[in-house]
């Protein structure tokens, strides 16, 4: 998720003008460079995780506007669909870990990855409608039928809310997972322009220049090396990142705490309790405009990326949620 707060948002949530929560701002090398002292190596995974990662699961394409569109899939197809959105820069592996353990509760779940990241095409612009059609043709594509659950986390959850507010005929439920509402610019300020992604010579040197974006704290090494390594390609002289740098040059949310405000189908919130996202009162604006009976969920001792701080207790917000 990028840093999409505009000046007036920003203060108002109690952030100065300088404060980046995207930014390496610290010199801690367990922050800003988490996997550089293993040397490439596989951390070691407890059980459960590994497990997860090698459950069976589809991995299949849907092309949309001309882009092929990357879907995974888990359980049985004609169990209760859901369909999981990842956030900028991310990728439908960002859900390994999680996808087996919700479907084992018995629903047939589906990620996808968006235009421009994971293994999908890029395109020459994104709209937040283009995102909106690449959503509904990768559950459809998935057998989630002809209702099912979304849940978005960081930037996936602008597009849940989208769905929430213009397809409630097709979402039973929209599950937003730390998205930053109510900082939301309708576009993101300018950071001069893109570049290309370098280009490292091994996989080795790849890893460790890994962060999350907010720069946060790595609790569980084994995720983070997971997550790194699904958001790197093998290209011509080693190893870059499979996002699109250009992605968000001409990209427009539109009005998106407009269309959290303005859901028809019900919601559900979910933030971690130490995000820097929805700090200084960010998650009491989101009550104030959310619609009346949206369930909040706090995730104690979860940064921005809930996944990857407290995969299980998500896991277990989403079956409760979804029950």
């Amino acid at each position: 998720m990028r840093d999409d707060a505009g000046p007036a948002a920003r203060a108002e949530a109690g952030l100065s003008p300088t404060d980046e929560p995207f930014a390496a701002a610290s010199d801690d090398p367990a922050l800003t460079a988490p996997l550089a002292g293993l040397g490439g190596a596989r951390p070691l995974a407890p059980a459960w995780f590994e497990a997860a990662v090698a459950a069976p699961h589809e991995r299949a394409t849907v092309e949309v506007d001309g882009v092929s569109v990357e879907w995974l899939g888990w359980g049985e197809a004609g169990r209760p669909g859901l369909l999981l959105l990842h956030g900028n820069g991310a990728n439908a592996d960002w859900w390994r870990f999680t996808a087996p353990l919700v479907a084992d509760a018995g629903f047939r779940v589906a990620a996808l990855s968006w235009s421009g990241m994971g293994n999908s095409g890029h395109r020459p612009r994104y709209t937040t409608e283009t995102f909106l059609a690449e959503a509904l043709a990768a559950a459809d594509a998935a057998g989630l039928g002809p209702r099912f659950a979304v849940a978005g986390h960081s930037f996936g959850g602008v597009p849940a809310a989208a769905l929430a507010a213009f397809h409630a005929d097709r979402v039973a439920r929209a599950i937003i997972i730390d998205t930053p509402f109510a900082m939301l610019a309708d576009r993101r300020p300018p950071r001069g322009p893109a570049r290309p992604h370098r280009v490292y010579p091994d996989l080795e040197m790849a890893l460790a220049r890994f962060r999350f974006a907010p720069v946060q704290p790595s609790p569980n090494l084994w995720i983070t090396d997971f997550i790194a390594r699904t958001s790197l390609s093998e290209v011509e002289g080693g190893w870059t990142w499979k996002f699109d740098p250009y992605l968000w040059d001409h990209f427009r949310f539109g009005d998106a705490n407009a269309w959290l405000a303005g859901a028809q189908a019900p919601l559900d919130y979910v933030w971690g309790e130490q995000s820097v996202l929805v700090q200084a009162g960010v998650v009491g604006k989101i009550r104030a405009m959310a619609p009346a009976g949206t369930r909040f969920v706090g995730i104690p001792e979860a940064h921005h990326h809930v996944m990857a701080d407290q995969p299980l207790a998500l896991v277990a917000a989403l079956r409760a949620l979804l029950a």
